[in-house]
């Protein structure tokens, strides 16, 4: 959520009274979905790993190794998605 308020604040500071250019807010919304998607998404698999564990402790270390991997897996694509939405505007 924080690159959301630097984007509207860079975005209120740009306007004139020209057309504003809504790709830089659009840019700080999308930002700060995929970072909400990446948390509930890290959040469901840290709970289901606890879950699973408190359910069967003698599996703990299978449990935690693919949890850690899909959070690196997660948060990998979330870093793909931020660095997208930052750069890919600016093409033209």
């Amino acid at each position: 959520m924080f690159e959301l308020a630097l984007m509207m604040l860079t975005f209120a500071q740009e306007t004139t009274l020209s057309v504003p250019d809504w790709g830089r807010a659009g840019i700080g919304v999308g930002m700060g979905l995929i970072l909400m998607g990446a948390g509930l998404g890290i959040g469901r698999n840290g709970g289901s790993a606890v879950d699973a564990i408190s359910r069967q402790p003698e599996a703990s270390g299978p449990i935690g190794t693919n949890m850690l991997i899909a959070a690196a897996l997660i948060e990998g694509v979330t870093v793909i998605a931020l660095i997208l939405a930052f750069i890919l505007p600016s093409v033209k």
